[in-house]
């Protein structure tokens, strides 16, 4: 499993729990950061006095690896930059080289709409297009090419502003103590960690209705992009 960011904490919120079914099942999942959201995701340490962006940088970096690791993922950033995420040639070459490289089984990114983030549906159509360069549509090409992944886009603040509608439900009660502790080291934006708590058991209401399975008491929700293939239904 290979997620996708646009912010180093991007991950945490909306596909910790994902990330830790993953790694508990024997997986191996990874997480990659455009940015370490050094301009506009860090508020809580912006408040400190003579606050650099470098030192911002070295923080985030330290919480997301952290958070990571309590997942069961290793984290790596691409230092972009954010506020605004920008994507030219050789930085969508370098997302689809990490794609290439992971060969992931599933790939989970951002919405294409987010009208209160300007950073996240760049992220989006960066992703999706590095995407198609690293497994080339599928058919023979004259470049190094992998299957492709299957794409998932995972819930983002506000859903119905951003084009999301969930097709897939992940019960994440098992690993829920997992992301609590994740989300716990994301210090620089602790005011989402009630939100996201709260979202889990929201999901896991949702997804307890559609499975019937009342076991499942926290869940995340993820939207298909591309059809999943079967023998039969």
């Amino acid at each position: 499993m290979l997620v996708i960011g646009a912010h180093s904490a991007d991950f945490v919120w909306r596909a910790g729990g994902a990330v830790a079914v993953c790694a508990d099942a024997g997986g191996t999942a990874r997480v990659i950061a455009l940015s370490y959201g050094e301009r506009g995701e860090s508020g809580e340490l912006w408040k400190e006095e003579g606050q650099t962006v470098e030192r911002v940088k070295e923080i985030r970096y330290g919480e997301a690896e952290r958070a990571a690791a309590a997942l069961g993922a290793d984290f790596h950033c691409l230092d972009l930059g954010d506020y605004p995420l920008e994507i030219d040639r050789d930085a969508l070459l370098a997302i689809a080289d990490q794609i290439r490289e992971f060969a992931p089984d599933v790939l989970i990114t951002h919405t294409d709409k987010d009208p209160f983030n300007p950073d996240h549906p760049v992220a989006h159509r960066a992703v999706d297009r590095a995407r198609g360069l690293a497994a080339g549509a599928g058919v023979p090409s004259g470049f190094d090419t992998i299957k492709p992944p299957e794409l998932f886009l995972f819930e983002p603040h506000q859903p119905e502003l951003c084009n999301f509608t969930p097709t897939t439900f992940v019960d994440i009660t098992a690993v829920m103590e997992k992301k609590v502790a994740a989300m716990s080291e994301m210090k620089a934006q602790q005011y989402l960690q009630t939100y996201y708590t709260q979202r889990a058991d929201q999901r896991g209401n949702h997804a307890r209705r559609a499975s019937g399975e009342e076991s499942i008491r926290q869940a995340e929700a993820f939207q298909r992009v591309i059809p999943q293939v079967v023998s039969e239904l």
